[in-house]
């Protein structure tokens, strides 16, 4: 694994957003409660690097949803409010690929490197790291500053948020995106 800041690898945050912070809205239980502390050191060497940072929004069309814009829930986490110089993109889907520009702003950029870190494991970053490696973008998935929590399956099984993370995980290493942790990707870095 090589990896380099002459890279200029982007750093994504994807929906890191108040409305996550309501554990009871989304299960009974969330895994990594450390995820933010990851993510908010790795947003502060981003930004004492000057690289390239882009914070993803979810703004869910559902009026009650967390996320719709008219909610407080839709507000980014105190220590991830964007920059002037940091980009934005809000998107109403899993991936933040779809229906945005993510894509035009990296290429016009010339990002090849991406680095991905948020919530859900295995919804948005899942998806959004899929797509980023379909692109042929050098994707790395941070695995602890991301979190998800627990599921219900089809027949009413209960899985655990540390399996759902964990499978969400397995699925995307190697094919679609190389894992790192957040110590191990700093050294790499540094």
């Amino acid at each position: 694994m090589k990896l380099s800041k002459s890279d200029s690898p982007a750093l994504l945050l994807i929906d890191i957003q108040k409305g996550f912070e309501d554990i009871a809205y989304w299960g009974e239980e969330r895994n990594n409660p450390d995820a933010e502390t990851n993510m908010e050191k790795l947003l502060i060497f981003w930004r004492e690097n000057n690289l390239p940072v882009f914070h993803i929004q979810h703004c869910s069309t559902n009026p009650v949803s967390p996320f719709s814009k008219n909610n407080a829930g839709n507000d980014f986490m105190d220590f991830n409010t964007p920059l002037l110089q940091e980009s934005v993109i809000q998107k109403e889907v899993n991936s933040a690929f779809i229906g945005t520009d993510l894509k035009e702003q990296l290429e016009n950029k010339n990002i090849d490197t991406l680095v991905i870190i948020g919530l859900t494991t295995d919804h948005c970053v899942s998806t959004t790291t899929r797509m980023a490696g379909n692109f042929g973008f050098n994707t790395y998935l941070v695995e602890d500053a991301v979190a998800t929590f627990n599921k219900v399956g089809a027949n009413g099984q209960k899985y655990s948020a540390q399996l759902i993370h964990d499978t969400a995980i397995a699925s995307l290493k190697e094919e679609f995106a190389t894992i790192v942790s957040t110590n191990n990707l700093l050294h790499l870095l540094s």
